[in-house]
């Protein structure tokens, strides 16, 4: 994008900090900020005690994307970190939709979808039943882009550091989990965690093996992904590939096995065959917690971390930094909350044209499906063509 697009985005970002309503974040005065300019090198080591003087920096000199510590501070605007005073820092768990296997960001609706899922999931099924966090303490938004933040905020949890912070993210990825161990329990009806995600896991595990077994090359695709992206991760030598889950899909044929594997009588699987088929299902019940950087570190165990900001606009599509009540985060549900909708905050009025300059792409605002190719153009409104422009999906014509 040339100098007059970014002038002309940064323009209409700034009119939107102008008359938003800005979140104010609790203990604001300890608070750090950070600014990515439009162009230019990051802001950082800023401080805003208030909301009047933000407001007027957001507007003056509107950024591209705006973040705050989670950190807390006793001199937020000290240059070197020493120096700050850390005085703890809340609990961040940021899912992502683009770090998970076999999702193509390209179809954006179908990546909101299933990462929603896992959002809800992180706290069904592990923050609150399983470590006793309580919704009085938690603030959820939608990124603005990919993905979920849950910020937790437990006076009890806010001094942990980063080791402390490592065991809990462990658990939720399932690092160390024994499957074997909980499988023979994966039907008791009051399961939770990890024994929980077993007892579906399992079955569904079944399910998708069958349908690739009957040709379902997408399903493929999303396990193999799957299994590489672990043993990527894995100093050992890769053991399955797609023959092997093509094997074992092999086994799902009949519906007499099937019943019996997904009812836990696994002595049918033999050998390696057993081994990838628990793999398979450990690792497509995980939560994908995001990665901070090109580490294998995560934001949850970041203790000195900048999160984006809520009310602000995300710089690489323009959507807003959404809060969500927790009662609305479970998908599929009347009244759930919905990203592509309310996440919107430029002028639906105000159209433009643009000219799409990537392939197989698909957007949805509002109720609106939006798919294009290179070269075709669409007339669209200015939250859309604000969208597909910093998303680098289409140019303005």
């Amino acid at each position: 994008m040339n100098n007059s697009g970014w002038a002309e985005i940064a323009h209409r970002f700034g009119q939107y900090y102008s008359g938003c309503e800005l979140w104010s974040p609790p203990r604001q005065k300890m608070r750090e900020w950070m600014f990515i300019p439009f162009k230019g090198i990051p802001l950082r080591h800023r401080a805003h005690p208030n909301n009047r003087s933000l407001r007027q920096y957001l507007v003056e000199r509107p950024p591209h994307s705006v973040f705050y510590s989670t950190a807390y501070w006793e001199k937020p605007h000290e240059l070197k970190m020493i120096d700050k005073g850390w005085k703890g820092a809340d609990l961040i768990f940021d899912l992502d939709g683009d770090h998970l296997p076999g999702v193509s960001d390209t179809d954006f609706p179908a990546m909101i979808d299933v990462i929603q899922e896992q959002a809800w999931s992180l706290w069904n099924d592990f923050l609150q039943p399983e470590f006793g966090f309580k919704d009085e303490y938690l603030h959820i938004t939608f990124s603005g882009h990919r993905g979920f933040h849950l910020h937790y905020r437990d006076p009890g949890w806010l001094h942990l550091d980063s080791g402390s912070r490592r065991e809990l993210v462990s658990h939720i990825r399932g690092e160390g989990v024994d499957v074997t161990a909980l499988l023979p329990r994966y039907d008791e009806s009051n399961a939770t965690g990890w024994a929980r995600r077993m007892r579906h896991g399992v079955s569904n595990m079944v399910e998708k093996l069958a349908s690739i077994h009957h040709g379902d090359e997408t399903e493929l695709k999303r396990l193999l992904s799957i299994i590489s992206s672990q043993q990527d991760r894995s100093s050992k030598r890769k053991k399955w590939g797609k023959v092997s889950i093509q094997k074992l899909a092999g086994m799902m044929e009949h519906e007499d096995r099937r019943n019996r594997i997904a009812s836990g009588r696994f002595e049918i699987l033999k050998g390696s065959q057993k081994d990838l088929f628990f793999a398979l299902v450990k690792l497509d019940s995980a939560i994908v917690l995001d990665s901070a950087g090109e580490t294998d570190e995560v934001v949850t165990i970041d203790t000195k971390r900048q999160i984006r900001f809520p009310t602000s606009l995300h710089g690489k599509c323009g959507l807003r930094v959404t809060d969500i009540p927790l009662d609305r985060l479970e998908p599929h549900r009347k009244n759930s909350f919905d990203p592509l909708s309310e996440g919107i905050a430029l002028s639906r009025q105000k159209s433009s044209r643009v000219e799409f300059i990537k392939d197989d792409v698909i957007a949805r605002f509002d109720d609106h499906i939006v798919e294009g190719n290179t070269g075709e153009t669409i007339e669209i409104h200015e939250a859309g063509a604000f969208f597909l422009r910093l998303k680098n999906w289409a140019k303005k014509v």
